[in-house]
């Protein structure tokens, strides 16, 4: 594995920085304060090409590949979390398509996402009743003369109010578990499906958190995505390459976190000097860089693998599971080196803080990648 970038993946790091630093880090205190859904920065995201970072050109698509998208991940989570989530849903729910849909399926919906014309993607997986436990779901999915009804609920969908291209997943056969499960696409703003109310959430509040209703909701036939009752695997398939850009976006935020410390402990002075010159300042900056190195040549692992067709399942959990508590201690020690200061909103690492909490939640708890590991070790 060569640790440094090739010229398409500096290309991608260099103007996701850019556009990071210049349209998103300036207003994410504010979009965290009002809420307000990035429409505008989405499409912006779309026109730069990285809402299909992985996805072929000829479906509208960077084809820039899967270590492209962790560096372009880590970049727009530095500049705004919130940002960022949509962005990785979105580029999960392209590949899904890419890999499981049909042809037509492919060359329709696809380039809505690349474009932007979907505004966004996601991805519905989670019940209230069934999440890091997905055989407990309860949506059905019923063949009906026109194709496909689906009934049932879903909770915790990022985007789920402003996406154009849903991917949802229902029991076929409730008597046959896991086996049962099937996964179809849907286009948002069919009737039969509706979003709930915004949950008011710690973190990520520029992202649009929802439970989706599905009552009588009716799709063609070709919306199965790959075989029927092989629904769970192509959950499993998404959830290891979003653990990738999960662990890419908490690298993003703790790098912020971090560089926010560093600034304000050379800047901070008491006792007639700065701060930074206090051993126990220096060994939490030291720490929370060589966790971050860790924790990025471990996301740069998994997303190579997965690059090259290798098995990733292993190290992508591990990934997953080391950045995103990486992250938070990062942002922990920052909160710590601002003191009183950093337990306000006047400066962006309280919000950071709020924003990394949930990353060791969605895309799999850190207790459900510590049992992944596990079990491939056992298998090994």
């Amino acid at each position: 594995m060569n640790f440094e970038l090739n010229d398409t993946q500096r290309l991608v790091q260099r103007t996701a920085r850019e556009f990071a630093e210049r349209e998103l880090a300036p207003r994410a205190a504010a979009r965290d304060r009002s809420g307000e859904f990035p429409v505008r920065e989405l499409q912006a995201l779309a026109d730069l090409g990285l809402l299909g970072v992985n996805i072929p050109e000829e479906l509208g698509g960077s084809a820039a590949g899967v270590v492209s998208y962790s560096v372009a991940m880590e970049e727009i989570a530095r500049g705004d979390a919130s940002v960022s989530v949509a962005m990785a849903v979105t580029n999960m729910v392209g590949e899904v398509l890419v890999q499981f849909a049909s042809d037509e399926v492919k060359r329709r919906l696809v380039p809505r996402l690349t474009s932007g014309a979907a505004v966004a993607g996601a991805f519905g997986l989670s019940e209230p009743q069934a999440g890091s436990d997905p055989a407990a779901m309860n949506t059905t999915a019923v063949r009906v003369p026109e194709g496909w009804r689906l009934d049932g609920n879903k909770q915790w969908i990022t985007s789920g109010d402003r996406a154009g291209v849903l991917v949802i997943w229902a029991k076929t056969d409730r008597t046959a578990g896991a086996r049962g499960i099937s996964a179809f696409v849907v286009e948002g703003g069919t009737p039969g499906l509706s979003a709930g109310k915004h949950e008011d959430k710690m973190g990520l509040r520029g992202s649009s958190t929802v439970p989706l209703l599905l009552e009588n909701c009716v799709i063609p036939e070709e919306n199965l995505l790959g075989k029927l009752g092989g629904g769970l695997s192509v959950a499993l398939a998404a959830l290891d390459g979003g653990r990738v850009g999960i662990a890419s976006q908490a690298l993003g935020i703790g790098s912020a976190a971090l560089d926010a410390a560093r600034s304000y402990a050379k800047a901070r002075v008491q006792f007639g000097r700065p701060i930074a010159d206090n051993q126990a300042i220096q060994f939490m900056l030291a720490d929370s860089a060589t966790e971050l190195d860790a924790a990025r040549l471990l996301a740069r692992r998994a997303a190579f693998r997965k690059e090259r067709g290798q098995p990733y399942t292993r190290e992508a959990s591990m990934a997953k599971l080391y950045a995103t508590e990486a992250a938070g201690r990062v942002c922990d020690r920052a909160v710590q080196i601002h003191g009183g200061y950093g337990y306000t909103r006047e400066f962006p690492v309280e919000r950071l803080m709020r924003d990394v909490r949930v990353s060791r939640i969605y895309e799999g708890t850190s207790e459900v990648q510590r049992i992944v590991i596990a079990r491939q070790l056992r298998q090994a």
